[in-house]
């Protein structure tokens, strides 16, 4: 198999490749393991492999990905055997002992867990470029970032390592690296995948966990894959019945879709931003949706700085534990400047104000869902600006807010749906003027993620995306 046959398919086609015995497993694992020793020096995605996952006689499940390899973000998802790092200097050498559920799922499916992508540190970044393992560089441009802070995982897939890589989502992590590197990245409803066995929730619902993807049947089809309530579990959002790939061939018939060309707060975004909204709005009404130009009336500022505290207190706890298994504080060459004014942060939190966020988070989020009494859907930017340069957030300050204001300026669009847990989507419907990928989301109802996905389908199968790749 060479390079170009390995990359005109996605997962689901390389997994039928070798369920019909066109070709073999081997074959698959050398292809893939051949791209990451030609792209990884440059791109820096890959931070481990795990060389027993290689070996040609690992075992494999017999499930719908039986043999496809896959690799899992360093950040949040225990795989046993593997180092989790988060990203952090603190973290090295922490490795588990377990598989998470969601990881577990995946392995069921029979994807063959080969290692680990890069993240920023403790994923605070909206570019990967952590002090521990480096820079991710972009696949379309080496001299631009690759996203965060899933970076690591859509650099891997739009290299053409993978087809599809995990990934997480906080405040736009899953959707921002899809936008940087022209992939499908699904945040999907809230408590729609496991969480544990590791943690009862993901920083209250505000964290996420997918996959950024080549192609939206592969996202329906991983999503098949992981959805649904681990043991234990305190809350869970139901799955429909039929499958999500299924779903992609439904008529939706048509939608209400709104549209902004500005952020929340009224603010103009870049040119090439706004004409990729404008693009699919125009693509959206072809399919025979309405579509028109509305937004949701609510307190950005407030439910973004109540996000932010929720995040931070949990980041001060999470330091707090790693510290009491070492034994000691954490030193200063441990953790990057500005997660050590985070942590520090977190830390003069009072309890008080950590519980009112609940409730502000609450009136701010039903406004937004009382938006979406009257729209199916939103669509947005997924950035406010093209994909910057390498080094242009960086993270040796300890100004947190500056470095916030920084990092969330650059895409303002995803938090929100964070808070709602509302399914959002990063699609590669556009390019600027300079070959670099221009992603728009669209977000769909609490628990619509079928819904989300059909019309993902459509307007991949309207402007197709799947051939067009960056040439490394």
């Amino acid at each position: 198999m060479t390079f170009d046959e390995y990359r005109s398919y996605d997962a689901i086609g390389l997994a039928d490749l070798m369920r019909k015995r066109e070709i073999s497993r081997a074959e698959v694992m050398a292809a893939a393991l051949a791209r990451l020793q030609t792209v990884n020096p440059i791109v820096n995605a890959v931070t481990y492999l795990h060389q027993s996952a290689i070996e040609p006689d690992a075992p494999v499940h017999d499930g719908p990905f039986a043999g496809v390899p896959y690799l899992i973000k360093d950040l949040h998802a225990p795989v046993k055997g593997m180092p989790l790092t988060h990203g952090s200097r603190l973290f090295a050498g922490q490795v588990h002992d377990f598989d998470a559920e969601t990881v577990a799922r995946l392995r069921r499916a029979g994807f063959v867990i080969i290692g680990r992508t890069n993240s920023p540190e403790l994923g605070m970044n909206v570019t990967t470029e952590p002090a521990l393992h480096g820079p991710t560089r972009n696949p379309w441009n080496i001299a631009h970032i690759a996203g965060g802070s899933s970076g690591g995982a859509g650099a891997a897939v739009a290299s053409g390592i993978l087809p599809a890589a995990h990934a997480t989502d906080s405040g736009g992590s899953i959707r921002i690296p899809a936008s940087c590197n022209g992939l499908v990245g699904l945040k999907p409803t809230r408590a729609l995948l496991a969480y544990g066995p590791h943690r009862g929730d993901a920083a209250h619902g505000i964290s996420h966990e997918h996959a950024v993807t080549r192609s939206v049947r592969d996202c329906a089809a991983i999503l098949d894959a992981t959805a649904g309530p681990d043991v234990g579990r305190p809350y869970f959002t139901q799955r429909p019945a039929e499958r999500y790939l299924t779903s992609l061939g439904r008529a939706t018939g048509p939608l209400r879709v709104a549209f902004i060309v500005d952020d929340f707060r009224g603010q103009p975004v870049h040119a090439q931003c706004k004409a990729a909204v404008e693009a699919a709005a125009h693509l959206l009404a072809g399919l025979g949706h309405h579509v028109a130009p509305a937004a949701p009336e609510f307190d950005y500022d407030r439910l973004f700085q109540a996000v932010m505290t929720i995040m931070l207190t949990g980041l001060a706890t999470n330091i707090g534990i790693r510290e009491q298994e070492l034994g000691r504080a954490a030193r200063a060459d441990e953790l990057e400047p500005v997660t050590h004014a985070a942590v520090t942060h977190g830390r003069s939190i009072p309890g008080t104000t950590y519980a009112a966020q609940f409730g502000l988070i609450n009136r701010e989020v039903r406004r937004i869902g009382q938006f979406f009494e009257q729209y199916d859907m939103l669509l947005t930017p997924t950035m406010a600006a093209p994909t910057p340069l390498l080094g242009t957030l960086r993270t040796d300050t300890d100004d947190l807010d500056a470095f916030t204001q920084r990092s969330f300026g650059l895409a303002p669009f995803t938090t929100p749906f964070n808070a709602t847990g509302q399914p959002a989507v990063s699609l590669p419907l556009h390019w600027s003027d300079d070959g670099l990928p221009v992603g728009v989301q669209l977000v769909a109802r609490f628990g619509a993620d079928a819904q989300l996905l059909a019309v993902a389908r459509q307007l991949e199968q309207a402007a197709p995306w799947f051939n067009r790749v960056a040439t490394l």
